[in-house]
């Protein structure tokens, strides 16, 4: 089956800059929409839903930075980045309180923009790593209806293997995987991919206090008490897409404190 096209409103006054980057996101194989005010883009976002908006920060009549707070009262999570060949410090900071990924400076490097637009579908895979078949399933249920691609995988052995070979946002690790310390198996992930976000999972409140701390001394991104508050870890799963997404725009990627649920 063939995957829907990312959709791409790209704004900017400049109506042959509008062209120039429409017409380089067809070729490359995006649906890229134009708009050439703040006023149009609000609209355009509110009738076609884009997937992602592209923006200048400097418009006539309603700016960048108003619209930026259009859109996300209209699409809260949809990725907005803007775009400048002068914009202060101030308004980028500006910018990006109101929901921005980021400001790039113009003329933008498109192949930079490119590869965040390409990562978009991926970040949406998660894979999830526990012994218990039925917690691994209902998880996996509640994951996939919020959009997610999820895959289970009970054997601590083939964690790496099932990394190798897809991308994966984050993984989340059950911390006793049957005889297997989990903390040994995150250890293997750390040093295979030494960024990668991974979120414990324990259903051990009592006595697993050293091990908890041991993983997030050595990278975990939060911990998870079972049952999990399910809401709560759909937004840090939803915090580290957007860290990520940041990152391929050259924001710092900045973890959130530390947490457990």
């Amino acid at each position: 089956m063939t995957k829907e096209k990312i959709k791409v409103l790209v704004v900017d006054d400049d109506r042959r800059m509008v062209k120039t980057v429409c017409d380089i996101l067809t070729v490359k194989g995006y649906l890229a929409i134009g708009a050439f005010s703040g006023e149009e883009a609000v609209e355009k976002v509110r009738e076609e839903r884009p997937d992602c908006v592209l923006m200048d920060v400097k418009m006539p009549g309603l700016s960048g930075i108003e619209a930026v707070k259009a859109v996300k009262k209209l699409a809260p999570d949809t990725p907005v980045v803007m775009m400048s060949a002068y914009a202060t410090d101030e308004q980028a900071e500006e910018a990006k309180r109101q929901g921005a990924y980021a400001v790039l400076t113009k003329p933008v490097d498109l192949q930079q923009v490119l590869s965040f637009f390409s990562l978009l579908r991926k970040e949406e895979s998660v894979l999830v790593v526990d012994d218990d078949l039925n917690f691994s399933l209902t998880l996996k249920d509640i994951l996939e209806a919020r959009g997610y691609r999820v895959e289970t995988e009970s054997d601590p052995d083939k964690v790496l293997e099932r990394m190798d070979t897809s991308y994966k946002l984050t993984v989340l690790l059950d911390l006793r995987l049957g005889s297997v310390d989990g903390l040994d198996v995150m250890k293997k992930i750390r040093r295979r991919y030494p960024t990668k976000p991974v979120v414990l999972i324990t259903g051990y409140k009592e006595g697993m206090g050293a091990s908890i701390e041991q993983g997030l001394q050595i990278g975990a991104y939060a911990c998870f008490y079972k049952p999990m508050d399910i809401e709560k870890l759909l937004g840090t799963i939803g915090e580290i897409s957007r860290g990520k997404l940041r990152a391929v725009l050259g924001e710092p990627f900045q973890p959130g404190e530390k947490q457990g649920g």
